[in-house]
């Protein structure tokens, strides 16, 4: 089992990464954050994905989706930010939020790291 600042260090490790982040979406909290810089604030980014997070549940409630969020992608003509709901019982109402360098980072490699990352985190 693994921990936020080693999950953290585990995600900023992936090819491209460029910020990482665990947050509680129901607050909008980061719980903690690597990375990022002036050209990405973390905490802000953690509070609007929480929105983009709540929203995509709404719409699945409306439609009766019953199903769960596996991630959610946003691409970026610079960027891919991959938002990745945590499910194992600990971990409900966080999600693991990583922004990789769309020119070095690899979606398909990113993604499978998130969710091996994901297994490991013990909050």
């Amino acid at each position: 089992m693994a921990s936020i600042d080693v999950s953290l260090k585990e995600m900023m490790a992936v090819d491209g990464a460029i910020g990482a982040a665990v947050v509680d979406y129901s607050s909008g909290m980061a719980l903690g954050t690597m990375g990022g810089g002036k050209d990405l604030d973390l905490q802000v980014a953690a509070a609007g994905n929480t929105e983009v997070i709540k929203a995509k549940l709404r719409t699945m409630e409306a439609l009766q989706l019953n199903d769960g969020i596996e991630d959610i992608l946003i691409t970026l003509g610079s960027q891919y930010h991959i938002i990745r709901p945590l499910t194992g019982r600990g971990g409900k109402g966080l999600f693991l939020y990583l922004a990789l360098d769309r020119n070095r980072g690899n979606l398909a490699l990113a993604r499978h790291s998130l969710r091996a990352i994901e297994e490991k985190l013990e909050v």
